[in-house]
């Protein structure tokens, strides 16, 4: 693995708490107007917040203005630049456990060539999002979440231990109950033992962050093009090269389900529908709210149903409660057939509950939801690994890095 630190943008120390956000992609526009406070680093992630809802949220003065917001966050000193190429700890403290993952820089033919491995595919349109607000703004913004195999680096985490006893240089404690907090690892022994281990890891695997991701990966290919046009020299350390990660060891991490809902049956009766999963398995109503491996509960006509697929595959792939679901229920039975891309389809993260599966299918504008298990995260190494792709929106881990605690500059 290729792997530096950086002098990272932070975030003016008294303001903190007013700068970071939760990352762009688990709200929509309006949840992020109605939470922005005017040092809010929504204004720069999600900067169609600015604009009346009737503009286009792809236009290209929505990239402009978070340029714009970017530079005046700096001019303002909301944001300062880190004085010396350091790595970061980023410890995160909810639900009673803690997790500590390393912020830094990784390199994008890492991903090109496999070390950093994906399992799941991307939306095209959610990628050129993000393609096009990195180019524009210089910067990544927001960290990818990454994990890595805690077994094959035990020592990481024993230095993670060590480093974060003492007091944190930045200490939040957001409104859903999070604690994050960020240890700074200056350049001295302890970064360079960290850097080693790491760099000696087999391969890290996206855990969240797909998209951003595959965008920054094309922006950073597309300006190495750029510069070889140009006659400019391209170095391994050209900035460029290089995007915002934050990597856990795979041991800490808490993994909720994806849960779906559909806007229709697809011309069936519910009393037809649940006809056609009677024929497929086990179908009773629901006796017990906690959910196990290979039970998909289903809402429906304000009742919730125990789902128990017959036949569920041995491949570690196809025998996914996520991939099942769609193999025998979305695709043959509701007509789904690529849930990446049909608009009668949407993902809920678990962390939203399954109140928000009623509430959606009671107001009636959605006919039936599915409330998941959640994917073990061995079964996204093993996917991974074989080089394999699991659904749309397979995991939601939890809690979610905050947005705003540090910025990677590629210029």
């Amino acid at each position: 693995m290729r792997f530096q630190p950086f002098a990272a943008y932070l975030p003016n120390k008294e303001k903190a708490s007013a700068i970071v956000c939760p990352p762009y992609d688990v709200m929509d526009t309006e949840e992020a107007r109605a939470m922005a406070g005017p040092d809010s680093f929504l204004h720069i992630i999600r900067s169609e917040i600015e604009f009346p809802p009737e503009q286009d949220a792809h236009a290209d003065v929505i990239y402009d203005r978070a340029a714009e917001n970017l530079k005046k966050w700096i001019d303002a000193g909301l944001l300062f630049r880190d004085n010396a190429e350091s790595l970061y700890l980023y410890r995160l403290t909810a639900f009673g456990r803690s997790q500590t993952g390393i912020a830094g820089r990784s390199h994008i033919d890492d991903y090109v060539e496999g070390r950093i491995k994906r399992h799941e595919f991307t939306r095209p349109d959610k990628e050129e999002d993000r393609l096009r607000h990195i180019d524009r703004t210089g910067c990544n913004t927001e960290p990818v979440f990454f994990a890595y195999r805690s077994e094959a680096a035990p020592r990481i985490e024993e230095i993670l231990t060590e480093q974060t006893k003492r007091p944190a240089d930045y200490d939040v404690t957001t409104d859903d109950g999070v604690r994050h907090e960020i240890f700074r690892i200056a350049p001295g022994a302890v970064q360079t033992e960290l850097l080693d281990l790491y760099r000696k890891l087999d391969a890290v695997y996206i855990a969240d962050g797909h998209h951003r991701t595959a965008s920054t990966v094309r922006v950073g290919l597309q300006r190495r093009e750029q510069a070889a046009s140009a006659g400019q020299p391209v170095t391994e350390l050209s900035p460029f090269q290089y995007f915002l990660s934050v990597t856990f060891p795979s041991a800490q991490l808490h993994i909720m389900p994806y849960n779906r809902i559909v806007k229709d049956l697809n011309g069936l009766a519910p009393s037809d529908f649940l006809a056609a999963l009677r024929k497929l398995g086990s179908l009773t109503e629901r006796t017990a709210t906690k959910s196990d491996l290979h039970r998909i509960d289903v809402y429906i006509d304000k009742k919730w149903y125990e789902f128990r697929p017959n036949q569920v595959p041995a491949d570690v792939l196809k025998g996914l409660d996520v991939a099942v679901l769609q193999d025998q229920v979305l695709a043959p039975i509701l007509g789904i057939d690529d849930p990446r891309t049909s608009s009668r389809i949407a993902f809920v993260g678990g962390i939203r509950g399954e109140a928000e599966l009623t509430r959606k299918v009671d107001s009636g504008e959605w006919a039936v939801a599915f409330s998941m298990h959640a994917t073990p995260i061995d079964a996204l190494f093993l996917v991974a690994d074989a080089g394999e792709v699991m659904p749309p929106k397979s995991t939601w881990f939890e809690p979610k890095l905050r947005t705003g605690f540090f910025v990677n500059s590629l210029e």
